[in-house]
């Protein structure tokens, strides 16, 4: 076992994943073969941000909608944000990604293609993440740290849901939250 992980083997490995993904076969790695796309609604911060990029990258996530304040990997002037590039680890580059002023406006974009759209907050509304349906094409919508997505955002959306927690802390952090989602959605069988 220990081989698999020193030398060549653990080159092969890596050689194998990295033909996969130029192929366009990084999904066949994971379960499933959906498209998954990440919705971010007015994320302040960068670091959350660049956090979901490398998660969404491991998770073979097909795009990333940034919208509204939530920074993008590239400053107002254009050059790559050095705080983005330190958390993300080079995922802006392997991760297509589109800015949108306006969440209300990327959703129903991603609606009128046929994606089918679930925001993931914590609602009376909320379904458990772990019953999600994922279609062929499904975009998560993740919001903001404090005020989660806007409630004109959860009215529409296909499904709302949310993580059950046990403690006495309300939330997690949402880049704690896309990671479990992300994982989650591709385990479904």
């Amino acid at each position: 076992m220990g081989e698999l992980y020193h030398g060549r083997s653990f080159l092969k490995i890596l050689y194998l994943v990295d033909l996969a993904r130029k192929d366009g076969n990084i999904t066949d790695i994971m379960k499933g073969t959906e498209n998954i796309y990440v919705v971010l609604d007015n994320i302040r911060s960068v670091h959350n941000v660049g956090s979901i990029f490398r998660t969404s990258d491991c998770a073979g996530v097909k795009k990333i909608y940034l919208c509204g304040t939530t920074p993008t990997p590239l400053d107002r002037f254009g050059r790559e944000r050095k705080d983005f590039k330190k958390v993300s680890l080079g995922a802006e580059k392997s991760v297509a990604w589109q800015y949108w002023k306006s969440t209300m406006e990327a959703v129903l974009y991603l609606t009128k293609e046929g994606v089918n759209v679930v925001a993931v907050e914590q609602d009376d509304k909320s379904i458990d993440y772990r019953e999600i349906p994922i279609k062929e094409n499904t975009a998560f919508v993740f919001g903001a740290e404090v005020e989660g997505v806007s409630k004109e955002i959860l009215k529409m959306c296909d499904t709302v849901a949310e993580i059950p927690l046990r403690g006495k802390k309300e939330s997690l952090n949402v880049s704690v939250t896309a990671g479990i989602i992300l994982f989650a959605s591709r385990c479904k069988k």
